[in-house]
């Protein structure tokens, strides 16, 4: 008979400790008896005292109650809110030692799990450090105690709202009022039924999607609509799964587009469309794969895991030929509307599940000269096995795992014969512990 783990009693008193380096979620690692405590808001060099919050066998958890050293690249958190909200972990370190630090991440990992000795550094990409984000997931509750509704990310480990007035990461067209949308959704008849809202802003526009519980009366409808109209947001609906996503006002709102000025190519989405959180690292992004990954005109070019076509199209206007695959079909519609906007013929899209076997498949015969991957953070494990078929010259990774990356980098370079030529991080999460990187491999 199995018995329910015993909760481990907690020392009461803080413990003064010296933090020696960081998790690859923030949190300063230090050592009390030789166990070692990851501390929340804790950075390497300093010194400070902790209270426990959790003790497991092999490590325990800790909070910052007291800091008696700083370390230099300490400053001051800019939101009121930091340390509660879960939406930010990185807010008390400056702009460069975060890079520093996920660029040191990318590097163990590589070492580490990867087993390469190397790692040639490219320059990190940065961008906007705030009122970056034009893609959320803002939670609603309905708080009867307070009297209000409060809209924002959810708290640290914990299912309650962030009380927000303003979020600084936030697009500031949606950041900048959060009150106003918080008090709208409190004149509801079905406050208490709205969860969440998606938020999605484009170049010049912002959709809201609001995932209700219960059908809207006719008082609620004309509250929304009224919304939209003075804030000029597209309001949209989601009663049931993703397929009940309805424009509710305008009644056909436009699609959202991104321009990627230096390719020339734009694309149209809708609000619940997978696209990149920092539009301006996601320009600067694409073009650096354009730099690494250099198709010829006369070159086949395979996009795995290519979503939209965001590098597809791209990758087209260079390439001779250019075949995305992505498991969403209708991402790849999206990607084919795309594709025929922009006037662009020499791309072919195809669905499959990368995670499965995919040999038969029209797309996976034949040789191609060059490879994008750009998967989950599950990462490129299961799509690999075709790459001795492939036979490409170059092989480009762009990742939001750098576990999953250096695991896959382990396999392109130990079983599949090609070596790392450059690896490096991309800022598209300021603010967090969350790494992008790239790696470009050559046969």
């Amino acid at each position: 008979m199995a018995h329910p783990r015993r909760k481990r009693s907690l020392p009461s008193e803080p413990v003064r400790v010296a933090i020696e380096s960081l998790t690859h979620d923030g949190r300063g690692i230090a050592r009390v008896d030789g166990k070692p405590v990851f501390v929340d808001g804790a950075l390497p060099g300093e010194e400070v005292s902790f209270v426990y919050t959790d003790s497991r066998r092999d490590y325990a958890e800790g909070r910052l109650e007291s800091l008696h050293v700083a370390a230099p690249g300490r400053v001051p958190p800019r939101c009121p809110s930091f340390g509660i909200c879960g939406g930010c972990s990185f807010q008390h370190v400056a702009d460069g030692e975060q890079i520093r630090h996920k660029q040191a991440l990318l590097v163990e990992q590589f070492q580490r799990i990867a087993r390469l000795a190397s790692v040639p550094l490219l320059p990190p990409l940065t961008g906007p450090s705030w009122g970056y984000r034009h893609k959320a997931r803002l939670g609603v509750k309905h708080v009867a105690k307070k009297g209000k509704v409060l809209v924002g990310f959810r708290e640290r480990a914990s299912a309650f709202i962030t009380d927000l007035d303003t979020c600084p990461v936030l697009h500031p067209a949606i950041g900048e009022h959060l009150p106003e949308l918080a008090a709208m959704i409190g004149e509801l008849g079905i406050r208490d039924r709205v969860p969440q809202i998606e938020v999605a802003v484009g170049d010049g526009r912002a959709a809201l999607v609001f995932r209700i519980l219960e059908d809207l009366s006719e008082a609620d409808r004309a509250c929304l609509v009224a919304f939209g109209e003075r804030s000029g947001f597209d309001i949209y609906t989601q009663r049931q799964g993703p397929d009940s996503v309805a424009p509710l006002h305008p009644a056909a709102p436009a699609p959202l587009t991104y321009a990627l000025p230096e390719q020339g190519v734009t694309f149209r989405f809708q609000p619940t469309d997978f696209t990149q959180v920092n539009l301006e690292i996601n320009r600067r992004m694409v073009s650096r794969v354009m730099e690494l990954l250099a198709p010829e005109p006369h070159e086949r070019v395979l996009d795995l895991f290519c979503g939209i076509g965001n590098f597809t199209l791209p990758l087209a206007t260079r390439a001779g030929h250019v075949v995305g695959v992505e498991g969403g079909a209708e991402a790849v519609a999206r990607a084919r509307e795309n594709a025929a906007a922009n006037g662009i013929g020499n791309v072919e899209f195809h669905v499959a599940d990368l995670t499965q076997p995919f040999a038969g498949q029209p797309w996976a015969a034949g040789r191609y000269d060059r490879i994008l991957l750009d998967p989950s953070r599950a990462g490129a494990e299961a799509v690999l096995a075709g790459v001795p078929e492939w036979d490409a010259r170059r092989i480009v990774y762009v990742s939001c795992n750098p576990a999953t990356l250096a695991r896959d980098a382990g396999l392109l370079v130990h079983r599949y014969g090609y070596r790392l030529v450059h690896a490096g991080v991309m800022d598209m999460f300021p603010q967090t512990a969350h790494v992008e990187s790239i790696a470009v491999f050559e046969r």
